[in-house]
């Protein structure tokens, strides 16, 4: 993204285990009665990992953070520690927020054996911070004479943090209720998640065939068979299909063979609910219940209100998190034909009516749209659009604290999120966070899919950001994968049928990290991506692609042909700009094909390589990177195009330089153009093999060839 910094660095490879977290109330000076036994961790001073730390008195520390991977371990404790004492507690000051502090569970020191906890805020005065970990404790048999654990004290440098009374103790009331309900929660996702792989698994001998969509009415086509009573029935957007024994809506059939017109738009619960939005599912009555009899359909066939041409891209070059500024003319200078640009649905998104907004009725629901955000997305479309640029719009959806209007922010932040999240997945479970969602991307699409271009043109919508790092970039709390990718599928397929009505090229994208088979946090891309795909087999096909990040395997070092993960193999645990060949050879597989037989779209839609520092050596090996990444997205006909990222380093990306450009504000060369830039510029044209030649010694090739590898079953 382009105004944050890649939490890959921190976040790979955890598994999923449950925790809570509670902040206690500010105390100065502390009052905490604790038992006469209590035992407080001490830190192993000489483990200390980019910090600084220094004992102040008894069990009292002073740390500073000085570089992005901080972290001390605790000397081993003195005896077995008691069963009930699941409540990591401390109390601490700190200069600035520790956003992802990480525990391990030593001794045996793994990804697989750590837990994040919430943010740590700033705080000048005392503060306590407890972690509930009791799942931690039983699943990494944690506790036993001389274990010990290890501190991550987040990602930033130059933090200073007083931390005292590091010690474990039991829940007390709040927590427990806290426990029991999060517990219960967890009961709950994991009977849905039984019910959706039956759900996928299961062979149905009635099916719905088509799905058509006017501008007025909807005709559902299908087929039933089998004794007893048989019926149509509607799937709203915030039902929760496989779990539904009393479905609403319900048609009965009386004829095996089926063909239903109905009213588009219904009254639903206050709201003119648009059926375009809607699945159809055939039941069958089984005492006092109604079981699925098929799968469910979305909307096949969309009527759009107008005609659109298609984006078509002359290239594969482009640029990723797109905003106007003064190097515009790189747009001409780099021969860029794609662009990507990050819409914060929420930061324009009002329940009342103001200065500088524009109202949009949806559903019957009027909205108010802030014309001050939207300047800025006009500016940089319209221009897009002059140039003939085809433009995909990132939609994110801020959490409640950060969205423009409060009332937005209870409406659409996801009831299951989590403060580890930077931003949520968008609210589908009630009327009113459906149409609010629908409402804003209904906004987006005939704003910017006019045929006189008026404001620009958006052409394709990744739907959020690295949802195989959901729980960080499209948090709707720990839920098991089938359970996010359900709810995931659900904003991809409103996004498609509301743009579709607009621009029939329309063309929805998922955005996934370079994971491949090894877990990003919760999930990973492949197994995402093939169960969208087995979804799409039984509920009907619509037309997604592909927005893919295929970073080096440390952000770091751009020198990407050194990645040990990524390997030539389908089941490869990461796919970066070394083994492109992976995700290339998926794409073009038939049965990942739309409707068995259309390439879907592959976009590399936010990538770079870095340089350490601004010397030469560092800028070599950046374009080096960029270079080697060229070559092969070149010759691998499955990929459709690449946006580079960042396009101008920025301060706030932790340290990173993987910007095309300097910093704006460097002291010799302010946004100067970077070795990477030239290569980006001559990459595609007759001066590419001059300006890469001298990169092939920094690789170790002597002919580009070389990197090209044939994936093995």
């Amino acid at each position: 993204m382009q105004q944050f910094s890649i939490f890959l660095i921190k976040l790979i490879f955890v598994s999923l285990f449950f925790f809570s977290c509670s902040k206690e109330p500010e105390i100065e000076p502390p009052v905490i009665v604790k038992p006469a036994t209590t035992e407080y961790l001490k830190f192993k001073l000489n483990s200390a990992n980019q910090l600084t730390i220094s004992q102040i008195e008894k069990n009292s520390y002073s740390i500073n953070t000085t570089g992005g991977d901080p972290y001390i371990t605790t000397e081993g404790i003195s005896k077995m520690l008691h069963q009930d004492s699941v409540v990591l507690t401390f109390e601490y000051k700190s200069s600035g927020e520790i956003d992802k502090p990480q525990i391990f569970f030593g001794p045996s020191i793994s990804e697989s054996r750590s837990v994040f906890g919430n943010a740590i805020p700033a705080s000048s005065m005392w503060k306590n911070y407890s972690l509930t970990l009791i799942k931690a404790r039983k699943d990494f048999s944690w506790g036993k004479q001389d274990d010990f654990i290890r501190f991550d004290f987040g990602t930033k440098s130059g933090i200073n943090i007083e931390i005292r009374n590091i010690y474990f103790r039991s829940m007390n009331q709040a927590e427990k209720e806290i426990y029991d309900k999060e517990e219960e929660q967890i009961i709950q996702d994991e009977a849905i998640k039984e019910a959706l792989d039956a759900y996928l698994k299961q062979r149905f001998s009635s099916s719905i065939t088509e799905v058509k969509v006017s501008r007025t009415e909807i005709t559902v086509t299908g087929e039933y068979s089998g004794e007893g009573k048989f019926s149509l029935c509607e799937v709203f957007p915030n039902d929760t299909l496989v779990t539904t024994t009393q479905f609403k809506n319900k048609i009965a059939l009386d004829n095996s063979s089926f063909r239903i017109t109905l009213p588009r738009v219904i009254a639903k619960n206050g709201i003119n609910y648009d059926r375009l939005l809607s699945r159809w599912v055939i039941v069958k009555e089984s005492g006092n219940n109604e079981l699925l009899a098929s799968h469910a359909r979305y909307a096949d066939v969309i009527e759009p209100t107008q005609s659109m041409p298609p984006g078509i891209l002359t290239s594969k070059k482009g640029l990723g998190g797109f905003f106007i500024n003064q190097f515009v003319s790189d747009l001409d200078e780099l021969g860029i034909t794609s662009i990507t640009i990050n819409i914060l649905i929420t930061g324009m998104i009002y329940t009342t009516p103001g200065v500088n907004r524009v109202s949009h009725t949806y559903g019957g629901k009027t909205y108010y749209m802030s014309t001050d955000y939207l300047k800025h997305i006009d500016e940089a479309l319209k221009l897009a659009a002059s140039k003939n640029i085809v433009v995909a719009a990132i939609i994110l959806v801020q959490k409640a604290a950060e969205c423009a209007d409060p009332e937005i922010g209870r409406i659409l932040q996801h009831p299951d999120f989590t403060s580890e999240g930077i931003y949520t997945m968008p609210n589908m479970t009630t009327d009113e966070g459906v149409n609010c969602y629908a409402a804003a991307l209904d906004f987006l699409a005939s704003r910017y899919n006019r045929p006189d271009n008026a404001y620009g043109r958006i052409h394709k919508w990744i739907m959020h950001n690295e949802v195989d790092a959901g729980l960080s970039w499209t948090n709707m709390g720990r839920k098991p994968m089938l359970n996010y990718l359900d709810t995931y599928l659900r904003s991809m397929r409103i996004c498609h049928n509301i743009s579709r009505q607009y621009d029939e090229h329309s063309e929805i994208m998922g955005s996934f990290t370079h994971s491949w088979v090894e877990p990003v946090e919760l999930y990973s891309s492949k197994e995402l991506l093939t169960m969208l795909q087995q979804f799409c087999n039984l509920e009907g096909d619509f037309q997604w692609g592909v927005a893919y990040h295929p970073y080096p395997q440390d952000l770091n070092e751009p020198k990407t042909w050194l990645d040990g993960k990524a390997i030539f193999t389908p089941h490869s645990p990461l796919v970066t700009f070394k083994n492109l060949e992976v995700i290339d050879d998926w794409i073009k597989k038939p049965e990942n094909s739309y409707k068995g037989s259309v390439k879907r779209t592959l976009w590399l839609s936010e990538n770079g390589t870095n340089s350490r520092t601004y010397e030469t050596k560092d800028l070599k090996e950046q374009a080096a990177g960029f270079a080697y990444a060229w070559k092969k997205l070149a010759n691998l006909d499955g990929i459709d195009a690449i946006q580079w990222h960042n396009w101008i380093d920025n301060r706030v990306e932790y340290g990173l330089r993987i910007g095309l450009r300097r910093f704006p504000d460097d002291e010799t060369d302010p946004g100067g153009r970077k070795p990477v830039w030239y290569a980006y510029q001559a990459a595609g044209t007759d001066r590419e093999a001059e300006v890469f030649e001298p990169y092939k010694s920094i690789i170790g090739i002597s002919n580009w060839s070389e990197i090209m590898h044939y994936i093995s079953p």
